[in-house]
């Protein structure tokens, strides 16, 4: 623990709050997009907004696993948890988002489908083994910090010959939801989105590395600085930031040095490329259909790929005019923009996915800035 106290350390925090102030350009603004939902809350948590100046703007990228999960694809899991033989295993957020006509997971469980959260993915090599009789699908999402659990769940369960098991896979790959960020008509066309520059994800490059991102600076001339989840590493990164605006610059930074490296896991990159490849096109929520963006599993495993396993159709449903979950994920609005949150979308009764994961921009603005949002009104 005394490792995390100091990165949370107030003194530095007020003085890394001096240098900020002493570094910014009073003449020109800083738009500034934290990836990964993980920093949101962070930012949130620790008033990080409120130490800085105030001519650096924070905008909400769609870095938040659950939120990006199409809607067509959590149907196919409910209906797919709905059939008899089967027990579908998954983690705890992705349980309680809702799907189409306000249902969910948990709600199936309710109606007594056998649906199981989980800790880790191998809980789904257990729950199999324990369970021969039925069909045990791991419902799998996320980013590349995730996705090599996943191949090592796949590549166990062949060690053991476990032939109930299977995958549903929705992992997707951060580089391009980046170059979809940079290239969507908000950023290009319409300058509704402004980013100058990326706080990058500590967690997804710690096993991808920092190499990715060099396109990004290179290609688009934005600056990109991965950091840490704790408030200090946050300041210390968009200081880094500025100053690479300040003196014209763009290339690919690392505050988080004491995990993370320009290569990366390599062990992990060599699990996923193993048992993943990358589907021609793969549909997010808030960014459409994406090129090369998501995974599936390779024909030599086939055996434990739920759709191809079981009949799994997707089929294309209408969102709720009423939620702002894309806008949101794509950096256009603000949680507070929305006209249903706080009062009907709510982390009890989530409307959208934003406010249901602990990595999602409208959870971050409920637990910590509704007060100030309903004081503004």
């Amino acid at each position: 623990m005394r490792y995390i106290h100091g990165f949370r350390d107030g003194a530095a925090a007020a003085t890394l709050s001096k240098q900020l102030a002493s570094e910014v350009d009073p003449q020109r603004e800083y738009h500034l997009m934290e990836f990964c939902g993980g920093h949101t809350h962070a930012i949130f948590r620790y008033g990080v907004e409120d130490l800085l100046p105030g001519n650096i703007r924070l905008v909400h990228g769609p870095g938040c696993p659950v939120c990006v999960l199409a809607v067509p694809r959590l149907d196919a899991a409910i209906e797919l948890a709905r059939q008899t033989e089967v027990t579908l295993v998954s983690y705890g957020d992705l349980l309680r988002v809702p799907g189409s006509r306000r249902r969910s997971l948990l709600k199936a469980r309710a109606q007594g489908a056998d649906v199981r959260m989980a800790y880790s993915a191998l809980e789904a090599v257990q729950i199999a083994a324990a369970l021969p009789e039925r069909q045990v699908v791991f419902f799998a999402i996320g980013f590349e910090t995730t996705t090599p659990a996943t191949a090592h769940l796949i590549l166990e369960a062949k060690r053991l010959g476990l032939r109930n098991l299977s995958v549903y896979c929705n992992h997707v790959v951060t580089p391009a939801a980046i170059q979809s960020i940079l290239d969507s008509p908000e950023v290009r066309e319409w300058g509704q989105v402004r980013v100058d520059g990326f706080i990058g994800p500590s967690h997804v490059s710690a096993v991808i590395g920092s190499r990715p991102y060099e396109y990004f600076a290179d290609e688009y001339q934005r600056p990109v600085v991965i950091a840490g989840f704790e408030p200090l590493d946050v300041m210390q990164s968009i200081c880094m930031l500025v100053k690479q605006l300040n003196a014209g610059r763009a290339c690919v930074e690392n505050q988080f040095t004491r995990g993370v490296t320009r290569d990366g896991n390599c062990k992990a990159q060599g699990l996923v490329a193993e048992v993943f490849e990358l589907r021609p096109s793969f549909e997010w929520r808030g960014l459409g259909q994406l090129p090369y963006s998501g995974l599936r599993i390779k024909s030599a495993y086939a055996d434990f790929d739920a759709e191809r396993r079981f009949s799994m159709p997707v089929l294309p449903v209408r969102e709720n005019t009423a939620c702002q979950c894309p806008a949101i994920i794509r950096g256009v609005k603000k949680p507070t923009d929305c006209a249903i949150f706080g009062t009907v979308c709510t982390p009890r009764d989530p409307i959208g996915s934003c406010m249901v994961s602990a990595e999602g921009a409208c959870a971050a603005y409920y637990k910590y800035r509704r007060g100030m949002a309903q004081a503004a009104l």
